[in-house]
C-alpha cells in the first residue's frame, strides 16, 4: 500500500494505492475534480486497477454521475460531521459483477429481524482491556489464525504496531490472560471520524456476544474523544457482523462490489454508520 498526495494550481487529491486489492481509494479531493480523477483514471489503468473509489462532499455528486461513476454507498457525517458519498469505477467486468448479492440480501434482511442487545456482563475470567505495543505478535497470532487472506497485514506485528502508533485504538478481550477477541477503531482526526474494523474472535468462544462487547467499548473511548462520526465496512456474507453493528444501533448505507480481498475470495462489504456525538457543536 501506498498513500500518496497530489497539489497542483488546479487540483489537491489525497489517495490510497492498494496494489493487493488491485484498487484505489481517493479519500480528499478539492479544485477542478475532473482533471484529478483523470489524472488517477490513467494512474489506475498504468498499474492494472480494477476499482476507484472516491469519497466526495455534496457538491461533487453529479459531476460524479455525468462521468460515469456509480454510487455505492453514503457515509453520514464523515467530513468532520458531513456526509460522504462513496462513488466507484470499475476496469474490469468480473470485478464489477457480484457472485452472491441476492444471498447477502437475504443475510440482511435477516439482520433487520434482531432485537438491540442487551449487553451482559463478562463472565468469570474474561477481562476487557486497551491492547497495548506489547500485545502486537498476540494480535498477529488471532487474526492468522482466524483469515486466510485480509485486506491488510494484519498477521504482521510490525504492521500492527505501525496501526497502533497512527492513532489505531485495539480493544481486545483475555481469557486467563489470553487474548480471544479483538476489534479496532482508525480514527481520522482531520475528518473527525473513525472506521471500526479488524474484529476478530477465536472460533471457540464465539456467539457469546464478545464483538459487540468490543465494539461499545471502543464506541466509549471514541465518544471521550469527542469523535463525531464511527463506521464500518462488514463482510455482506457474514450475518453476525452484520448483526452486531445493527444491535448497536448503526444504519446500513449501501454495499461495495467485491471491495477486497477476504477470507477465501472477492466480498462486498456492507456499510454500516452510526453518529457518537456533535463534535464538541
Amino acid at each position: 500500500m501506498a498513500y500518496k498526495q497530489e497539489k497542483n494550481h488546479q487540483f489537491e487529491v489525497a489517495y490510497l494505492v492498494d496494489s493487493d486489492n488491485k484498487r484505489i481509494r481517493v479519500d480528499e479531493v478539492t479544485g477542478e475534480i475532473t482533471k484529478a480523477l483523470s489524472l488517477l483514471e490513467d494512474e489506475a489503468r498504468k498499474l492494472n486497477i480494477e476499482k476507484l473509489i472516491v469519497y466526495t462532499e455534496q457538491d461533487a455528486f453529479f459531476t460524479l454521475l455525468q462521468l460515469g461513476y456509480q454510487l455505492e454507498a453514503v457515509i453520514d457525517y464523515f467530513f468532520h460531521g458531513e456526509t460522504a458519498y462513496v462513488f466507484t469505477k470499475y476496469y474490469s467486468q468480473s470485478r464489477i459483477t457480484s457472485d452472491f448479492w441476492i444471498k447477502e440480501d437475504d443475510i440482511l434482511q435477516s439482520v433487520y429481524t434482531k432485537q438491540p442487545e442487551i449487553m451482559k456482563a463478562l463472565p468469570e475470567n474474561y477481562h476487557l482491556r486497551t491492547a497495548s505495543l506489547t500485545d502486537t505478535e498476540a494480535l498477529a497470532a488471532l487474526y492468522q489464525r482466524i483469515f486466510t487472506v485480509y485486506p491488510t497485514p494484519m498477521h504482521d506485528p510490525n504492521y500492527i504496531a505501525k496501526q497502533m502508533n497512527k492513532d489505531t485504538i485495539f480493544s481486545v478481550l483475555t481469557y486467563n490472560g489470553k487474548i480471544i477477541s479483538a476489534a479496532s477503531a482508525e480514527i481520522n482526526r482531520k475528518m473527525n471520524n473513525a472506521e471500526l474494523t479488524d474484529c476478530a474472535t477465536l472460533p471457540e468462544f464465539r456467539k457469546s456476544g464478545f464483538i459487540k462487547i468490543l465494539l461499545r467499548d471502543l464506541e466509549n473511548k471514541l465518544v471521550q474523544q469527542g469523535i463525531i462520526c464511527a463506521y464500518s465496512i462488514a463482510r455482506s456474507l457474514s450475518f453476525g457482523m452484520n448483526a452486531a453493528f445493527f444491535q448497536l444501533g448503526y444504519a446500513y448505507r449501501g454495499r461495495l462490489t467485491k471491495n477486497c480481498l477476504i477470507f477465501d475470495k472477492w466480498e462486498d462489504m456492507n456499510v454500516w454508520i452510526k453518529k457518537l456525538t456533535d463534535g464538541g457543536k
